[in-house]
Parts: C-alpha cells; sequence; structure tokens
C-alpha cells in the first residue's frame, strides 16, 4: 500500500490567554491520531499556530503596557511550553503574525477580489468616540432590549436568551472606556458566500463524507436558513493585516487565522525541503492522494466548513479532505467553573507535578468520533487511572520483569503462547479503531487484552515457581511470556502514552515501537534492563490541591471587564460559534423536605444492583439505558446520568435501586425502577450511590 501523505492541524489557539484542560482535549485527540499515523509509516505534518490578530489582542497589550508584538510572544512561549508539557509534538508551531500568512491571505483574497466574490458595503457600527474606534458586538454592554436585563453583551442576553444587533441595546456604553457610544458608517469589505458558485460548491462539499453526519445535517440547517455574506473586514486601529489597495482596513481575524494554517505548513516546508504548492494547491487531474485533515471544537464548525472551504475552493487552492469535530469538556458533569476551582490551566496541572499521561489516558478512553461532549469526572479519574494503568498495565512487568533479571542475566527465552497470537491478531482491530477515532473503543480493547494477560500471570504464578525445585525453564518460559505481552500491549498504548513506550524502550531496549512490530516477537537471547517504576498512582490529595490552586472567590468582578472567551475560542466569534459562560450563581439553601414515619419508608424497596450493561440513549440527551442484574433477575432503567458518566466506566460497578417503583412507560422504552444519584442544586455533579464492599447484587437495602 502506497505511504499516505497527510497534512494535519488542530484550530489555533487565541494568544489572549492560557491553555486549559478544555483546550487540551483537541490537542491531545489530534495528536494522537498523528502519532498513530505515523506508527504506521505515513508521512504526516503537524502543524498548528497562536492566533495573534484582533481587537483582543491590540487591547489586552495597551492595558498591560506591552505592543502586541510583545504580548503575543510571551504567550507563545506560555503555550509552546504547555503543549509540550502534554507531549502535544507539532510538526511546527507558528504564530499567525507571519510574513507567510500575511503573503498567503493577500493571495487568496486578491484571487476572490478578482472573482467578483468580494463586495463594498456601508455598514452602520457603534463607535467609540473615546477611544476612537469601532467596537466589536462584545466590547459593547447595555440594557437588553427584551427583558431590561442591565450589563448585557452586544449581541446576546445571558439572562433571557434573546439575540440581537448592539444597536439594539438600551442605554449602551463602550467596555472598553466606558464612553457611550456613537453610530458612524464605515465601509466594509465581503466576501460574497451566497454567490451560486459558492453555494453549489458547498452543498456538494458537505455531502462529500468530509464531515461527521452530525455536522453535515446541521450545515444543511444553515443551508435551509440562507448563507449570508461575511464580513471580512476591520477598520483601524487594529492589530492584523490592512486589506490591499483598502488603506486603513484589515482582515477581520477570521479571515487570516485559518490561513495560518498554511502560513505554518509553508514555514516547515522551507525549512523541511518539502513541495509547499503541490502539498496546498488544487490538485489539477482529480485526486493526487495529498489529504488535509482538520480537528477542530464543535463551536467553530460554522468558519471549517462554510467560509474556509468556499474560499480555499474559490482562489484555487486544496479544500480539506476531513474536518473532524469534537465536544466540549465538561468537568464532573458541569461547565468548567473558576468559582468551584475546575476551570484547570495546563501550567497548573503540569507544576503540581500531576504526569500529563494520566490525562491523556483518560482523554483517550473518553473521546470517540461524535461531536458529544466528554466529561473529566475527577473521582473516576482517579479510579481509572490507577485501576488501569497502574494495577493493570505496568503491574505486568513490575511482577515479572525481576525473574528474567535475577535469574535468567536478563536473557529471555523463545516463546510461542496462544495468549501471544491472540493479542498479536488484535493489531488490525485497534488500527481500525485509531483511525476512525475510536480511541474509547481502542482503550477498551487494550484493557481486555490487558486483563487476559495479568490472568495468565496470575494462573502461572512465577512467583510460586521461582520458589520451587526444578521448575526453572517454566519460570524462564513464563516471565519471556508475560515481557512479550507487557511489549505488545506498550505498541498499542504508545499514541496515547508516548513517554511510557519511551519508558518501555528503553527497559526492553528495543528501538521505537512501530505498528508492524506488532508482527514479531522479542527473539530467543534478547537482552531486557533491570526493571525501574514506570508510573506511580494518582492521589486524591493531587486533585483537591489542583482544584484549590485553580479556585477564585465569587467576588463580583470589577466594572468593565475584559470580555468573556468561549470555552474554546477568543471572544469576537459570532454567537453562533462560541458557547458563552453562565455567570456564576449563589446556591440555594437546601430545603427541608416533610418527615415520614418508618412504616412510610419501609414501603420504598431498595436493592443493590449490579449494572450489567450501560447504553447511550439515541435522540435523548441526558439519559442513559441501564440493564441492571439483582442476583437473577434483571431489569432495565433509564437514568438522566449522560452528563455525568461514560457508559464503559458504569459496567461491572454496584449502585442501590428502586426495585418497587412502578414500571414507567417512556419515548424510549420501559423503565422498571430508578438508580440513586446524589446531585447539589447548583452542582458539583451527579454521583451515582454506591454500596460499601462486600454487598451483592439482590441484597436489600434497609
Amino acid at each position: 500500500m502506497p505511504q499516505k501523505k497527510i497534512l494535519v492541524t488542530s484550530a489555533l489557539p487565541y494568544a489572549n490567554g492560557a491553555i486549559h484542560l478544555g483546550h487540551l482535549v483537541e490537542y491531545i485527540q489530534t495528536d494522537i491520531w498523528v502519532r498513530f499515523q505515523k506508527m504506521r509509516g505515513e508521512e504526516v505534518h503537524y502543524v498548528c499556530a497562536d492566533d495573534t490578530h484582533g481587537t483582543p489582542i491590540m487591547l489586552r497589550a495597551e492595558k498591560e503596557g506591552l505592543t502586541p508584538e510583545q504580548l503575543i510572544a510571551r504567550v507563545y512561549e506560555e503555550h509552546t511550553r504547555d503543549f509540550a508539557g502534554f507531549h502535544v509534538a507539532f510538526d511546527n508551531y507558528y504564530t499567525t503574525n507571519s510574513p507567510e500568512t500575511q503573503a498567503l491571505a493577500n493571495d487568496i483574497y486578491l484571487k476572490l477580489a478578482a472573482a467578483g466574490l468580494v463586495e463594498v458595503r456601508s455598514v452602520e457600527q457603534f463607535y467609540d468616540p473615546v477611544k476612537e474606534m469601532f467596537l466589536p458586538d462584545r466590547f459593547i454592554k447595555g440594557e437588553c432590549p427584551k427583558c431590561g436585563a442591565k450589563d448585557q453583551y452586544g449581541d446576546s442576553c445571558e439572562v433571557c436568551g434573546s439575540a440581537y444587533t448592539p444597536t439594539d441595546l438600551i442605554n449602551p456604553y463602550s467596555v472598553v472606556s466606558g464612553a457611550k457610544p456613537v453610530r458612524r458608517s464605515s465601509d466594509h469589505y465581503f466576501f460574497r458566500l451566497s454567490d451560486t458558485r459558492c453555494q453549489e460548491f458547498l452543498k456538494r462539499w458537505t455531502r462529500s463524507g468530509t464531515l461527521q453526519p452530525e455536522a453535515a445535517n446541521k450545515l444543511d440547517e444553515w443551508f435551509h436558513q440562507g448563507l449570508a455574506d461575511w464580513d471580512i473586514s476591520r477598520d483601524a486601529p487594529y492589530f492584523g493585516f490592512e486589506i490591499p489597495n483598502a488603506p486603513g482596513k484589515y482582515f477581520y481575524v477570521w479571515l487570516d487565522a485559518p490561513i495560518g494554517y498554511l502560513g505554518s505548513f509553508k514555514n516547515l516546508a522551507a525549512r523541511k525541503g518539502l513541495d509547499f504548492d503541490a502539498w496546498t494547491k488544487a490538485p489539477v487531474d482529480g485526486d493526487d492522494g495529498i489529504e488535509m485533515v482538520h480537528f477542530i471544537g464543535k463551536d467553530i464548525l460554522y468558519f471549517h466548513a462554510l467560509f474556509w472551504p468556499a474560499e480555499l475552493e474559490m482562489a484555487g487552492y486544496r479544500t480539506p479532505s476531513k474536518v473532524f469535530a469534537h465536544g466540549f469538556l465538561t468537568v464532573n458533569g458541569e461547565k468548567m467553573s473558576k468559582s468551584r476551582g475546575t476551570f484547570i490551566t495546563a501550567e497548573s496541572y503540569l507544576k503540581l507535578g500531576l504526569n500529563p499521561e494520566w490525562l491523556r489516558y483518560y482523554y483517550a478512553a473518553k473521546l470517540g468520533p461524535t461531536m458529544e461532549d466528554i466529561d473529566l469526572n475527577l473521582d473516576d479519574f482517579v479510579a481509572r487511572v490507577n485501576a488501569d494503568l497502574v494495577g493493570k498495565f505496568v503491574n505486568i512487568a513490575s511482577r515479572t520483569a525481576g525473574f528474567v533479571v535475577k535469574r535468567f542475566g536478563g536473557r529471555l527465552v523463545g516463546v510461542d503462547h496462544p495468549m501471544l497470537a491472540e493479542v498479536r491478531g488484535a493489531a488490525t482491530g485497534i488500527a481500525a479503531l485509531y483511525e476512525e477515532r475510536e480511541y474509547g473503543k481502542a482503550i477498551r480493547e487494550i484493557m481486555r487484552l490487558t486483563d487476559l494477560a495479568n490472568q495468565y500471570v496470575d494462573q502461572q504464578k512465577p512467583w510460586d515457581l521461582a520458589r520451587q525445585g526444578g521448575a526453572e525453564a517454566r519460570l524462564h518460559e513464563v516471565a519471556s511470556i508475560a515481557v512479550n505481552l507487557f511489549r505488545l500491549l506498550a505498541l498499542y498504548l504508545k499514541p496515547v502514552l508516548p513517554q511510557l513506550a519511551a519508558d518501555v524502550e528503553g527497559f526492553l531496549g528495543v528501538a521505537p515501537l512501530a505498528w508492524s512490530d506488532a508482527a514479531r516477537l522479542l527473539p530467543e537471547g534478547h537482552a531486557i534492563n533491570t526493571y525501574r517504576h514506570l508510573m506511580t498512582r494518582v492521589e486524591p490529595k493531587q486533585i483537591e490541591a489542583l482544584v484549590a490552586a485553580n479556585r477564585e472567590s465569587l467576588h463580583p468582578a470589577p466594572a468593565a471587564p475584559a470580555p468573556a472567551h468561549s470555552q474554546q475560542r477568543h471572544a469576537e466569534a459570532k454567537v453562533h460559534a462560541e458557547e458563552k459562560h453562565a455567570k456564576p450563581a449563589a446556591e440555594a439553601p437546601a430545603t427541608q423536605a416533610p418527615t415520614i414515619s418508618i412504616d412510610e419508608f419501609g414501603k420504598i424497596e431498595l436493592r443493590v444492583a449490579r449494572i450489567a450493561k450501560a447504553e447511550h440513549v439515541e435522540g435523548a440527551e441526558k439519559l442513559l439505558k441501564l440493564t441492571l442484574d439483582l442476583g437473577g433477575e434483571t431489569r432495565t432503567v433509564f437514568a438522566g446520568i449522560k452528563s455525568a458518566y461514560d457508559p464503559a466506566a458504569l459496567e461491572g460497578r454496584l449502585t442501590v435501586m428502586v426495585a418497587n417503583l412502578a414500571p414507567r412507560k417512556m419515548k424510549f422504552g420501559l423503565s422498571e425502577g430508578m438508580v440513586l444519584a446524589a446531585s447539589g442544586d447548583q452542582g458539583p455533579g451527579i454521583f451515582l450511590v454506591a454500596p460499601d464492599s462486600g454487598a451483592q447484587p439482590g441484597m436489600r437495602v434497609k
């Protein structure tokens, strides 16, 4: 099979804030996919850059007494430090404030203009007479025209949810200076997305298999609403690139930001001697085998699946082969919160000494190919990492490698065993799961094989063999089989755990593991090194310290704050492209329920149940379908716990259910009871009630 050629990008982080664990979902997801492709021998170039232009950058730099260039240089160092700390291995991490990106932006714009796809129109906007600048929507506040709520942004109300234009606000004021803005007209440049050429192309492209089905369906909604032309210009003062032949007019940051993908790759191509035009220009004779793959958050799908491919197509550039959109991150079932300490920065995680591969593994175990949100449940994080990586995976080597070194001079014996054949044979299936970004399924399969390996060690009891006379040959064989199993599992986990894999390679004395190595075992006489502990357990106190380090007080914010950012992207994105954070609300005091008698309580039959199976419910936003084992009897229950739990993490757990609740017929099926869970009115999440160890399914709770 010919070698693939793939240009891979992650969305550009805005150079106006720290990298946090929500951002890292995307970069870890991308990095795993890239590492897997490289392990298979494909030619892959993974590029990214800081998104550096726009009003927020300009104003923050001014506030800190810096030039915009000084600010973005400082943030660049912070971002690259944090990405490296989590083993995100870009082939090039660059900046959009570069000569390469400017040249490409000019080229694309001029080609669009020559094709009649740029139009100049007069636009009336709010203008700050003190700062002498036009104000983006999120830099204007006032009273909501629908409900009258004060201090609402210029595009939508966080109280009643209404959307409107800034000029609809009552008593508006500038967030920048506090002055009352005035209306002023200005000429703006528009990319004519409504042109039939763009619309016909997009309708073909969005249904070509480039997008996930749910993303393509979302695009259909936007097509039905009608595609509006895109304002691609901003007026001075503005930190960005000036539009050719338009003094005082600058490219809107969303115009040159995705072009930054190409700018970063052009910088890399010049250093590595790659043919930039062959990789980025539209192929002349159909498919040339080169792919361009974007990983993005679902909040910026509008830009990456409409404007970006349209401008590339109309300017003669290669359009994306795949756009993979992912969901947002919640923590303990809730949006990330500074007050609860769950808006966790990458820097704080690393500074407190937490292993970055703990997080990489946990995200991988949760991630799939859809746009569904994932939850970082901190208790589950501790339990899963400790159980899977320390209790299962590392445990194989820690229990067996010492025998090889101490008894047999570190030399392995040549081995063959049906279990080795099964684990080697799993390589094709696991590869397919990585390819399709089914990381959660890949992890479950690898852990299934890890369980088999541990069962083998438990059954063979090498520690007993070591005490028996005449069992040396058998001990050598058992330990060698276990080491070979460990090597194969390390190979499968390498895209997720690159540093641990490198440590395993050093311990085993092997070259960097490639995917094709799954077809081979370590040969007779291969020498391994002394085993050193490969991973420590997560301690709950480490998580407590992490949350404490990221907690902020709920004191009111100062007047005229900087604009709120979306969870993933920057403040200038329009309302359809950003996820807003609601203001924290004070928790209401718990109310006392009416008392009941012991006889009334006795009518409730509570029983211990084992979750035999947990499944997503198609079409349900909050429900999981649970199959419960009550010790010989099986019940089906629909539980509203989807935001807090990954189904795969629930299977096998014990919980408590109301067993004599009347069955309820629901849209999705018959619910035959209720599981018990704890939650607060304002968070921090949903927690299943579980019995102490030793309880058995079917036991009565009383």
